[in-house]
């Protein structure tokens, strides 16, 4: 049976590494390829609107401005899981531009339904991982923004390696903002919210918003998810910090 492009993504996703005598190259990732399964209409709607909605991984920078047709700021968001706040997000900001990386398929295919179910034209997704995108695909001083919300918190102590956030990642996110760009973190587990603060603020070219020099009240603008306002019923707490580059 001839394989859509949706099965050949979700496979390009999941696909190993070797080396060239053909050893399997192991690599630390931040994400588990937690595919599930990608529905009918999941898969239906990254089939037909891949072109428009869809970028995939390259070897040189997007041409942001021809991209979106416009020179708003650029914000990347992370990991955007099944998409929704991302989509609202792009809604209700017009005057920027936002860009979704996500390897788990489902949720890149929940995610182009639901921008096209609400017309928002603001917003593009990536099926890759995001550490490739931001070295080759990304160039340098162009992103106004980085979003990271509630990552994979590895909360096993021997998995700490695994989280997305360390000095190296920070580092590089840091050159491909403009100045004055932003990044945005929030966790639910407050030991990540510990490492976050501590590696965001180890790096000099970053200026911590927080009036207490820790942690910001959450904003209004970041859309409350699903997930989030469950653990809010269960009394867990939130950590967002928000940093500037200088």
């Amino acid at each position: 049976m001839t394989q859509t492009f949706a099965d050949q993504k979700r496979k390009t996703v999941e696909t190993a590494e070797f080396t060239e005598d053909g050893r399997y190259k192991r690599k630390v990732r931040s994400f588990v390829l937690r595919t599930g399964r990608l529905s009918e209409f999941q898969k239906n709607m990254m089939n037909d609107h891949w072109g428009e909605l869809g970028l995939d991984y390259q070897t040189t920078p997007f041409d942001f401005a021809y991209i979106y047709g416009n020179n708003h700021p650029v914000v990347l968001e992370i990991g955007f899981g099944m998409g929704k706040s991302l989509v609202d997000m792009a809604l209700a900001n017009p005057d920027k531009n936002y860009l979704g990386i996500e390897v788990h398929t489902p949720g890149v295919g929940a995610c182009i339904a639901y921008t096209v179910e609400k017309g928002v034209k603001n917003l593009r997704v990536i099926c890759h991982d995001a550490t490739e995108i931001l070295r080759d695909s990304i160039a340098d001083s162009s992103l106004g923004g980085l979003q990271l919300f509630f990552p994979d918190p590895w909360h096993k102590a021997k998995h700490h390696k695994r989280r997305i956030v360390q000095p190296h990642f920070v580092e590089q996110v840091v050159k491909k903002l403009a100045n004055k760009g932003f990044i945005h973190m929030a966790t639910d587990w407050e030991n990540y919210a510990e490492q976050m603060l501590e590696v965001l603020s180890a790096n000099t070219n970053l200026i911590n918003t927080a009036e207490s020099g820790n942690y910001i009240p959450r904003p209004n603008f970041r859309p409350l998810t699903k997930f989030e306002a469950r653990g809010n019923k269960l009394g867990h707490g939130v950590w967002d910090l928000y940093f500037i580059k200088k």
